[in-house]
């Protein structure tokens, strides 16, 4: 802090070291300030990309809560098939539905011979409850309507009867039969 008469003493030199020589001050506001908004900028778009991957994790957690669950109840659902379609099950159910177990069967080759012994179904093996017979079975439910006394009910068809079966060749037998 000197001077072209030289150095300044006393007062002056107090003075002289409060005030700035040189360039000034006001050049760098500018500058600080774009240092500032550069920051704050970055601070508030780290802030929003962390909670854009917040959210983002909420909702890969609910799919994979989702995708296990969905897991579970296919594994249930197979568990399921699985039991259905056991040989044991299936066999309990075609029972209850009347059905019985198949004969050995014949094949027909392709020159026309019979292949195989063909036998006819085996006797059931339970006895049919006296209740039910495959007719009352057959029958549909009847409506709860008054019928006058004068006129009565159509009488029943009889029983159909059992379906012919058709006439096997027997082995060795051209188609003519003979």
């Amino acid at each position: 802090m000197s001077t072209a008469k030289g150095p300044l003493k006393g007062r002056a030199a107090r003075l002289g070291r409060l005030m700035p020589s040189g360039p000034s001050s006001a050049a760098r506001t500018p500058f600080v300030l774009l240092v500032v908004v550069l920051l704050g900028g970055g601070l508030i778009s780290l802030l929003l990309l962390n909670s854009a991957l917040n959210q983002g994790s909420f909702k890969l957690n609910e799919l994979k809560n989702k995708t296990t669950e969905l897991t579970d109840e296919e594994q249930a659902l197979q568990r399921d098939v699985d039991d259905y379609a056991a040989p044991d099950a299936l066999e309990r159910r075609a029972r209850r539905l009347g059905m019985v177990p198949g004969g050995s069967p014949a094949f027909l080759g392709p020159d026309g011979k019979v292949l195989g012994e063909p036998r006819s179904r085996p006797p059931r093996s339970r006895p049919r409850s006296p209740g039910r017979s495959p007719r009352s079975r057959r029958r549909p439910p009847q409506r709860h309507r008054r019928t006058p006394a004068r006129i009565r009910p159509a009488p029943r068809p009889p029983a159909r009867a059992p379906p012919v079966r058709a006439l096997r060749r027997r082995p060795g037998t051209d188609r003519a039969g003979t």
